[in-house]
């Protein structure tokens, strides 16, 4: 599992995914979002505005990162 350190409350799940490298680009993270690939804590997630705290789990194409403080 990837971890990826944060230093401010949260990070939208869009950003976080062109954070980590998952996706090329904001359109791309819109399209995977939206396609119901991502998965927070185990669960769908299509609104990309999605605020990942300090303990989420992101999954996306079997890849999970961890959010670390």
């Amino acid at each position: 599992m990837e971890k990826i350190q944060i230093t401010t409350e949260y990070i939208k799940l869009d950003q976080l995914l062109k954070w980590a490298n998952v996706v090329g680009s904001g359109s791309d993270a819109k399209h995977v979002i939206t396609e119901e690939m991502v998965k927070v804590n185990g669960e769908i997630e299509t609104r990309r505005g999605k605020k990942i705290r300090v303990g989420d789990i992101v999954e996306f194409e079997g890849k999970k990162i961890e959010v670390i403080a």
